[in-house]
């Protein structure tokens, strides 16, 4: 069986890494309460945010033209790479994990449902609040 789309990642994501993405959104939450003047700077951040869906499929492609262009100029078997990346995405796509998915989420890449989880609690927190000055 396959899992939700909405929460593959988190379910191939080891247990630590997915306490620090939603630490890391609980610290912004009650930082951005404390200092509700940053909220609309960090809602522009997060719109610029690259979720680990789009960072997986940059990396593919990236890599799949290079083997492309090194199979085309150097070596035939450099066309290998593309078929490599093609079957990663294809397994990504299918159970949620993939190859660089443990590093991408090591390094801090969260999923599109962690991002709008922090853009929703700063948008309430934003509504939720006096103007200042």
């Amino acid at each position: 069986m396959l899992p939700a789309t909405n929460t593959r990642v988190e379910r191939n994501t080891p247990r630590h890494i997915n306490q620090e993405m939603s630490e890391r959104i609980d610290d912004s939450i009650t930082h951005y309460g404390e200092y509700p003047q940053g909220i609309g700077e960090r809602l522009l951040e997060l719109d610029r945010e690259w979720d680990i869906e789009r960072t997986l499929e940059a990396n593919a492609a990236s890599i799949g033209l290079v083997g492309i262009f090194l199979g085309t100029t150097v070596d035939r078997r450099w066309l290998l790479l593309p078929a490599a990346v093609s079957g990663f995405l294809l397994q990504h796509a299918l159970q949620g994990w993939c190859p660089p998915l443990p590093l991408f989420r090591r390094m801090g890449v969260r999923t599109a449902r962690e991002i709008q989880r922090e853009r929703s609690a700063l948008e309430a927190l934003r509504h939720t609040r006096p103007a200042a000055g």
